[in-house]
């Protein structure tokens, strides 16, 4: 793997800087106004406050220093190092003796724990905190924040020890974490307790009862914790209440109470309907299920028991040809926040959550390890332009949590939410985007992604300058002490028609994708893309050039997604683009017929960032323009939509 890798210019360089100059100390400051940090106060300090937030709020705080230690790795920081020292010393003193640490339990309902699993995210909450130990261990070497998590693990593995399939997490996450934990430790019980997790789901036969239970336990605590509050208020009028955001916005379908209703009592919201040895199509809640399969994976490259393999890589092309939208985002049910049935992917009412596409992109990376099949980096590429940096603001400090393919008005980008799951789960993803970049094994290099990095591999070093994703072009320069052989796999997108490889400046070749095999629910298909292999010996000073075509592609969409049928959504190179209201005043986005044949390319520039819009004609001759759908509601309230109506 990378020893080291660091985006050093363009695209991605801008929005790690962002990243780090302005989102993570923005989130801070969201999760002190929300109460989120005195929460632990609480119990650290005994500050007089009211516990705020929802019962999985400690989540949110650690995945925000789960981002901030990732930053610190390769960008030292001595503000941002002594926001991180102020909470590790909150958590010292906030854990129980025994390891034991979530909030919620501790101030409310002291000594009661591990009640109602399905439901209020304790094992969610442990699994961000053993997380953040684990990347502020990568980052910095210190042991203060990895033994908080340490303890906390050997908590769990103490009190689940042997017990069967109702001790399973409603939102899957543990399993990741102890999983990464092993990865530092190779401490065996890490592992095994994660397969316990992985192989007792879905095996309790009395699953809706039990959730029924649970969620009747889990609404009484709610309302003594209510209670509470307001007893809390009158006895300290002094003390001023904290501001905790409006939730997010949804448009929701027909029979969406009905539909969640099923989904929940036959298990398939939490993917608890069958065990997950049978569990071949994306079901539920869309990140539980996709943290689902990214443990699973990595448990099949931790331990070497490939069994699952065959799965994973039906249920990931399942989920691809039927139940993805063009942006690669999933989960098409608002009121469950996660998949419908098979080409049911209305754009208006897609949910296609942040958090999902993130966990969506974890999994591909996994699959993409475990397979050095191409198709899975070019997911994550589409998926991370796309579906992921929609969630981010061009200024770093505004959010979308869901992010429907098309909108009548309603939906803009807020400061903060309710539950502020995606914008630290973001940002821990910027922070490293490195680890997607390359692979390496013996003799074999496989480069994922096209940013502009300087990395070192073993003996080699890698300058890459890319121009991605407004200009097809991309530079390697190589240097080694020596020369030496080896195979350099070089991932040519399912969207690029043809590509040309020239090595010190001899051409060696024009190369195109896989043919498609069908038309998808998404319209794209990265199943079609491949390697080039180049293997030689390679010499100091050795340098590739790619050029990668990058035409205007309109979509088409499987006949089975009716919403997308006389439509065509326009994208180009690594890019979806929409149509936005601001953009188009005089025309309804939603009517306008468009001449596909009209279509070319300007440049523009938003807030520092320039980008390429797309420029073209409707049927009547009167003009539109394309916005990066990443970008759309950057500029207030507006109409949107990513389907184009075409003859």
């Amino acid at each position: 793997m990378t020893n080291s890798s660091i985006p050093t210019a363009g695209f991605w360089h801008y929005w790690q800087e962002i990243n780090r100059s302005q989102s993570i100390f923005h989130q801070w400051e969201q999760l002190e106004l929300s109460g989120c940090i005195d929460n632990f106060r609480i119990l650290a300090e005994n500050k007089p406050v009211f516990r705020e937030g929802w019962f999985f709020a400690d989540s949110d705080a650690y995945k925000w220093l789960d981002a901030a230690s990732r930053i610190l790795q390769d960008h030292p920081n001595r503000q941002l190092t002594s926001l991180v020292d102020q909470f590790i010393t909150l958590l010292i003193n906030t854990q129980d003796p025994d390891g034991y640490l979530y909030t919620y339990n501790q101030v409310h309902f002291p000594g009661h724990r591990w009640l109602n699993l399905q439901i209020e995210h304790e094992l969610y909450c442990h699994g961000h905190l053993i997380e953040a130990g684990v990347s502020h261990f990568l980052a910095t070497s210190r042991q203060d924040l990895l033994q908080i998590a340490r303890k906390a693990a050997d908590r769990i593995e103490e009190d689940f020890n042997g017990k069967g399939p109702r001790f399973t997490p409603g939102h899957e996450e543990i399993e990741i974490a102890l999983l990464r934990l092993y990865e530092i430790t190779h401490h065996p019980p890490h592992l095994a307790f994660a397969r316990q997790f992985l192989d007792q789901r879905g095996r309790d036969k009395r699953f809706g009862f039990h959730l029924f239970q649970q969620n009747k336990s889990a609404a009484k605590r709610s309302k003594l914790v209510r209670l509470a509050k307001d007893k809390f208020r009158v006895c300290h009028p002094d003390i001023q209440v904290k501001h905790i955001p409006a939730g997010n916005y949804a448009k929701k379908g027909r029979f969406g109470k009905t539909r969640y209703l099923f989904n929940a009592i036959s298990g398939r919201l939490l993917q608890q309907h069958k065990p997950l040895s049978k569990q071949n199509t994306p079901e539920g809640h869309a990140v539980r299920f996709a943290y689902l399969q990214t443990a699973s994976a990595m448990a099949a490259r931790l331990s070497g028991d490939l069994s699952d393999l065959p799965r994973l890589e039906q249920v990931w092309e399942h989920m691809v040809t039927r139940r993805m939208y063009p942006s690669g985002g999933i989960g098409s049910r608002p009121e469950i926040e996660g998949f419908g049935r098979d080409y049911e992917l209305d754009p208006e009412l897609a949910y296609a959550e942040t958090c999902a596409t993130l966990a969506s992109i974890f999994w591909d990376h996994e699959m993409s390890i475990l397979t050095n099949k191409a198709q899975y980096s070019d997911l994550l590429e589409w998926q991370l332009y796309n579906a992921a940096l929609v969630g981010l603001a061009v200024d770093g400090k505004s959010y979308l949590y869901n992010n429907p393919l098309a909108c009548h008005g309603g939906i803009t980008r807020k400061p903060w939410y309710a539950v502020p799951c995606c914008p630290s789960n973001l940002s821990r993803t910027l922070a490293q985007l490195e680890k997607y970049q390359y692979t390496e094994t013996a003799n074999d290099i496989y480069v994922h992604q096209y940013f502009s990095t300087s990395v070192k591999l073993n003996d080699l070093n890698i300058d890459m300058n890319s121009k991605f994703p407004w200009e097809g072009n991309v530079n390697l320069h190589l240097e080694m002490s020596k020369p030496q052989a080896s195979r350099i796999h070089l991932r040519l997108p399912s969207w690029c028609p043809s590509a040309e490889v020239s090595i010190n400046e001899d051409l060696i070749g024009h190369y195109k994708p896989l043919l498609q095999a069908e038309i998808t629910a998404a319209g794209i298909d990265p199943r079609v893309a491949r390697w080039i292999t180049l293997d030689r010996v390679w010499h100091p000073a050795d340098e590739i050039t790619i050029h990668f075509e990058m035409p205007v592609r309109p979509l088409i969409f499987h006949p089975g997604v009716k919403s997308a049928q006389n439509k065509t959504a326009v994208t180009r190179g690594p890019l979806l683009y929409c149509l936005e209201s601001t953009d188009n005043p005089e025309v309804d986005v939603f009517d306008s017929l468009l001449d596909t044949s009209s279509l070319g390319v300007e440049d523009e520039n938003l807030s520092g960032l320039n980008y390429i819009e797309l420029v073209g004609n409707s049927q009547g001759g009167i003009a539109l323009r394309f916005l990066p759908y990443f970008m759309w509601a950057n500029r207030g309230n507006s109409s949107m939509t990513v389907l184009a109506r075409i003859q």
